[in-house]
């Protein structure tokens, strides 16, 4: 029975959509050139950073966000805010904890990224980042880490993502139940693997309390 719902944070919970924009204006891409270059390496399993090399070539991607802040201090930049969730989201997580189960969100981000969640006054007990865990999916000490964090046994948590290589299979290997949110560039493409038909697939996280507490 699952006692703990554990939430990826990108395309799952924060709609990245104005993120990418932002970095395509950033480097003075066309926005379809850039989104398009992504959405490729997501077909071809490449590391998102890959589109960065694509577009710009030898581009230093944690110089250029650097410099990015210096001349936007006050910019969401490469972050994000509320106005990024998911219209999903705050209702599912409340109806889970409404049906009694513990909410966290753990995934791969900065360590700005939990205090601008914070901020959102989500209904969830915990937030950690990979950052300060020091750790990254799909490494098993992430999860390790998850496990650690939610206080019951690893089949007693459900751990949702949007991406199959990175979030739920690795969470399955840990002894958590995947749940794979078809969301994304990388959910709507890993949902068509023959590998998702190892984890629970959903559409909305509106699904949630029905698929985990049926």
């Amino acid at each position: 029975m699952v006692r703990t719902v554990v939430f990826d944070v990108g395309e799952t919970l924060i709609d990245e959509s104005r993120i990418w924009l932002r970095w395509a204006e950033r480097l003075g891409v066309p926005p379809l050139t850039f989104l398009g270059v992504l959405g490729g390496c997501a077909a071809l399993d490449l590391p998102h950073l890959e589109a960065f090399a694509l577009v710009r070539p030898g581009l230093d991607v944690d110089e250029e966000a650097e410099r990015w802040a210096r001349d936007d201090p006050d910019g969401l930049r490469n972050g994000f805010d509320a106005d990024d969730l998911y219209p999903d989201v705050r209702p599912a997580l409340a109806a889970l904890r409404e049906a009694g189960l513990d909410v966290v969100v753990a995934g791969n981000q900065p360590p700005v990224a939990r205090a601008a969640l914070e901020a959102m006054d989500l209904p969830v007990s915990a937030i950690r980042t990979s950052d300060e865990w020091g750790v990254q999916k799909p490494d098993p000490g992430f999860f390790a880490r998850v496990a650690e964090l939610s206080g019951v046994a690893p089949q007693e948590i459900a751990y949702v993502g949007d991406r199959l290589d990175n979030d739920v299979l690795p969470a399955a290997e840990a002894g958590m139940r995947p749940v794979l949110l078809r969301r994304g560039p990388w959910g709507y493409l890993h949902a068509r693997r023959p590998e998702a038909a190892r984890t629970t697939v959903i559409d909305s996280l509106a699904e949630l309390p029905a698929v985990l507490m049926g």
